[in-house]
């Protein structure tokens, strides 16, 4: 197999400046994921315009279902992504190319064995997530159509990662807006022309995913990609398997954590929301899209910073390690603060785009007010416990993941809110960003002092 357009391909990540590669790969994977987050915000404004305010409530229903359909998917994206950028910093291109023949077989692994457990028990599973009698059929409606096109979603998902690993971030970029541009044509003319509800938003997000599957999917089978699928190469290897669930353990974790937050967090809601319950729901979804948008943003600056510190790691420079991390966690504060400043300056405004419903609207301010107290400090959060499983410290990046939904933010759910009713709620989400981002920050200066230098001998 050549190797030289590879080679050429991805050297610059060793060589360039570090500005000038965060802007090269951070730049394409944030407009992705700006997009990604647009088109589930513009769902939700349609399904709330177009369904009512109940199944704004239902869609937020499907925020656990949905976290544990990404957690099973990243588990191998980003696993696989990671390894590839190591091999590559490492010049194993043979390597790096089994990873792609073992992702896509992964995730259609993944996506068949989840998505059939979830379909047959999904009215159970939505109950338990705090769904009620009347927003039961909202959520069923709009999870049945995602969990049937789960293989198409998890290839695409797993090899566009692979993409912008190997040194292709625009035609990742361009994987993420073929699937928000059909979407955002398709959705309005099935839920208003059509009148097919919430499951004419669930189709055309499946729509959109299905025409990127195609892209992606183009790309890896044309030997004019530096990395590609190779037929004769076997599809599951141990060892690569292994590598794949280490490094993705903790992105998976973290998305199996938010499923189990947000179950409590929708459960409060309805327990203090008292007759207004499902509203209180409701408005935990119009926040819920509105801090994704940004943390999307901070996901793209990781993403973008990911195929920069794995091959820096492999190749042990260190010193441009050190510098991309400190440019990300620059950047994470930044789009983070921006957040904050939007949220609490602005709540009625970003409510009302979902909405026309006074007491949702109500409710959803009080929460914006709270919630995005400590926003700012989030960004260096994700970027430091993204740091970790870039650079294959995945136990490190699981610990930060696990401390902020389990440890700190379940218990704050349990008590808070016997106390202070809604607002506590909204004030354990706020508290457990702060001491998170307080338990990041020790945790990366503890590494730098004590882990990092011995990693500087052996390499």
């Amino acid at each position: 197999m050549a190797v030289s357009a590879s080679a050429s391909s991805t050297e610059d990540l060793g060589q360039k400046s570090i500005g000038r590669l965060l802007a090269q790969y951070s730049i394409p994977a944030i407009i992705a994921s700006v997009a990604t987050s647009l088109y589930n915000i513009v769902d939700s404004i349609f399904i709330g315009r177009g369904v009512g305010a109940m199944a704004i409530a239902g869609l937020a229903i499907t925020f656990p279902l949905m976290n544990l359909v990404a957690a099973f998917c990243m588990l191998i994206a980003a696993g696989g992504a990671t390894i590839t950028s190591i091999f590559l910093g490492q010049k194993n291109y043979v390597r790096a190319t089994d990873v792609v023949n073992n992702v896509f077989t992964l995730c259609l692994i993944h996506a068949v064995v989840f998505g059939g457990a979830a379909l047959l028990f999904l009215d159970p599973i939505l109950y338990f997530f705090g769904a009620t009698d009347e927003t039961i059929v909202y959520a069923r409606e709009f999870m049945e159509v995602i969990l049937w096109a789960t293989p198409i979603a998890f290839v695409f998902i797993g090899l566009n990662n692979l993409m912008r690993a190997t040194g292709y971030p625009k035609k990742a970029m361009i994987s993420a807006l073929i699937s928000v541009a059909v979407n955002v044509v398709l959705a309005p003319i099935f839920i208003f022309v059509l009148d097919w509800g919430i499951r004419g938003a669930a189709l055309a997000t499946v729509a959109g995913q299905s025409v990127a599957f195609v892209w992606v999917m183009a790309h890896f089978m044309s030997k004019s990609s530096s990395i590609h699928f190779v037929w004769r190469n076997r599809w599951l290897t141990g060892t690569i398997v292994k590598r794949i669930y280490a490094i993705g353990l903790s992105p998976f974790l973290m998305n199996v954590c938010a499923c189990v937050v947000v179950i409590f967090i929708n459960r409060a809601l309805l327990d203090v929301g008292g007759a207004d319950g499902n509203l209180c729901v409701g408005a935990y979804g119009i926040i819920n899209r509105t801090t994704m948008f940004f943390v999307m943003i901070v996901f793209g600056v990781t993403q973008g910073m990911q195929p920069i510190l794995g091959y820096n790691i492999g190749a042990g420079n260190i010193d441009r390690v050190k510098s991309t991390l400190r440019k990300g966690i620059w950047l994470g504060v930044a789009i983070t603060s921006a957040g904050w400043l939007v949220s609490e300056a602005f709540p009625d405004t970003v409510s009302r785009l979902f909405t026309t419903d006074e007491t949702l609207i109500r409710i959803s301010r009080e929460g914006f007010r709270i919630y995005f107290i400590a926003y700012p400090v989030v960004g260096c959060q994700i970027v430091i416990q993204n740091f970790f499983q870039s650079v294959g410290r995945p136990s490190l990046s699981i610990f930060l993941a696990l401390t902020r939904q389990l440890v700190l933010l379940i218990p704050f759910l349990i008590f808070f809110p016997r106390i202070w009713g809604i607002d506590g709620v909204w004030g354990s989400m706020c508290a457990a960003d702060f001491l998170s981002f307080v338990t990041a920050l020790l945790t990366l200066i503890w590494w730098m002092k004590t882990r990092l230098p011995r990693l500087e001998r052996t390499l």
